[in-house]
């Protein structure tokens, strides 16, 4: 049992891992509608490496091989939305004992908002809206989403200019609807916390006044 509760949290950090388009607050910026520009915009894709879910009850840490995603950069916008996130995958999600899961993104686009901008460091923070997945594996199954089971989950992080790397590092996903040998490691209305740096095939930089 314990097998299939690891491979399902490692799953639902897959699922966030789109996630990997998410943003957290700095200085600067915070709190305006400034316009916000994309050099050069337009569609981007990014992979990241070892993306880690940790359920912050029960402390079960999980990992997928890699997360890749997609989706198209506005040249310029009043932050809310810069880019919308049309696809997201997940590769080779395993608990400590191999055991595997499927993730399937739900709720598609989902839109990255931006909030903040630090001139100094080059770093745009803000949030990745919209987030639902449902993970499936032998004998376990469950959803992910926000606060409630039917509204979506918001998740934080920055992205940086000068290393194209997107950075997640929070949010309020949590798990709904899990059944099976999930229970007990993964359970209903566990907090999980998604960690994952995805790194762009070309750079983008985002900037504002």
């Amino acid at each position: 049992m314990r097998k299939h509760v690891k491979g399902a949290l490692v799953a639902a950090a897959g699922l966030t891992a789109a996630v990997g388009l998410t943003f957290a607050p700095t200085a600067a910026t915070a709190g305006t509608t400034a316009v916000w520009t994309a050099s050069p915009g337009g569609a981007w894709t990014a992979k990241a490496t070892s993306p880690k879910l940790t359920d912050t009850k029960t402390g079960t840490k999980l990992t997928c091989s890699s997360s890749s995603a997609a989706g198209t950069l506005a040249p310029t916008s009043n932050g809310l939305p810069i880019s919308s996130i049309t696809s997201v995958s997940w590769t080779s999600c395993s608990g400590p004992l191999g055991i595997t899961f499927a993730v399937t993104p739900l709720n598609l686009p989902w839109a990255l908002n931006a909030l903040s901008y630090n001139s100094v460091t080059g770093v745009t923070t803000g949030t990745l809206t919209g987030v639902k997945a449902h993970i499936s594996g032998a004998g376990c199954t469950a959803d992910f989403a926000g606060p409630t089971s039917t509204s979506p989950a918001t998740l934080t992080g920055s992205y940086n200019n000068s290393t194209n790397t997107l950075t997640i590092s929070g949010g309020d996903l949590h798990a709904y609807a899990v059944s099976g040998s999930c229970l007990g490691l993964l359970n209903n209305n566990d907090a999980a916390v998604y960690n994952a740096a995805y790194l762009l095939a070309a750079p983008q930089v985002i900037t504002s006044p």
